[in-house]
């Protein structure tokens, strides 16, 4: 597996996402969590050394299951978590809350949960309105300075956000959703982070799982996967974006690889600086996500895949958009 440097930070240029994990995108069925930490451990045997969790996937158990895999190989992976989506006050799981004192209670939470004395990769997992971006990145300068967190991440953040971030502390990766239906990055974001010497970690690099072409319809899905709500796979826009998926497959064949595979080696071709996290909690297919490091597309085929129709729908609902600075 190749590596690469997020700002500093030496990572395999594919990881591994962590959150369905805890039960996302569903929880009906039951979770294996022996099959989860199979899972990880499959993806350190293969190369990989950067696996992504939060406190907020589970909530908790996304980071214990990761500690469990790890044990005994901590020095193998890096590990990226994020704060600010539970409020340690009282208030709980799924309320924003950046604040310094909130960052503090984070932190100690997650490193006992991962098991480990220090976090090489700590994001702020959604800007809070309610916290001047300045008094968050100090409190994460001050766990540096310490030893807990040995690298800053921002995600979902605005080019303004970003700039603030790094003027008070280096902000060492962004992560946000980027894939070859979500390409928005490209316009300011991916400049910036350039301009700056941020890295770059793209999550549901997959689409959400339609890239992989295995999703036909979502009848499929489970009572509460929240891609049913979700507009891109939503009555006619889920039906015009199934043919963005066909070109994938064909590209695919051509050079014997799965729709997945294609569509991480696109992301691959975008610059030695973007380290995409696939999710998944599945040891085939974290066999069949890393293998997209030795996939090889050619300028025809990546122009063909960038020439793809833009997708059909918001990336989000209005609520989860309405948590995303922009």
């Amino acid at each position: 597996m190749k590596h690469l440097s997020l700002n500093g930070l030496d990572v395999s240029r594919i990881g591994l996402g962590a959150m369905t994990m805890a039960g996302t995108y569903t929880s009906e069925g039951g979770l294996d969590d022996a099959e989860s930490i199979r899972t990880i451990r499959r993806a350190l045997d293969l190369g990989v050394t950067h696996v992504d969790t939060a406190e907020i996937y589970g909530p908790y158990l996304s980071e214990e299951i990761v500690g469990r895999a790890v044990k005994g190989r901590r020095d193998d992976v890096r590990i990226a978590t994020k704060f600010g989506l539970v409020s340690h006050a009282g208030d709980g799981p799924g309320v924003i809350d950046s604040s310094p004192a909130n960052v503090r209670n984070a932190v100690e939470g997650s490193l006992r949960r991962l098991g480990t004395d220090h976090i090489d990769l700590y994001y702020q997992h959604r800007v809070d309105p309610g916290t001047p971006i300045e008094e968050t990145a100090g409190a994460v300068a001050e766990l540096v300075a310490e030893g807990k967190v040995l690298h800053f991440g921002l995600s979902e953040a605005s080019p303004d956000t970003i700039r603030r971030a790094h003027a008070v502390h280096p902000v060492s990766a962004l992560q946000t959703e980027y894939s070859l239906w979500t390409r928005d990055v490209e316009a300011e974001i991916l400049p910036l982070l350039r301009e700056l010497g941020i890295g770059f970690v793209p999550y549901s690099p997959l689409g959400h799982g339609l890239l992989t072409g295995q999703i036909t319809s979502v009848d499929d899905f489970a009572d509460d996967d929240w891609r049913k709500t979700n507009p891109r796979f939503v009555g006619e826009n889920f039906r015009r974006n199934l043919r963005l998926v066909e070109e994938v497959k064909a590209i695919g064949a051509e050079v014997g690889a799965t729709p997945a595979q294609t569509a991480l080696a696109w992301i691959l071709t975008r610059g030695d600086d973007i380290a995409p996290i696939p999710g998944t909690r599945r040891v085939a297919r974290v066999e069949e996500n890393t293998a997209a490091d030795r996939v090889q597309l050619a300028a025809d085929q990546i122009h063909r895949l960038e020439s793809l129709e833009a997708p059909s729908g918001a990336r989000h609902d209005d609520a989860n958009m309405a948590s995303i600075d922009q």
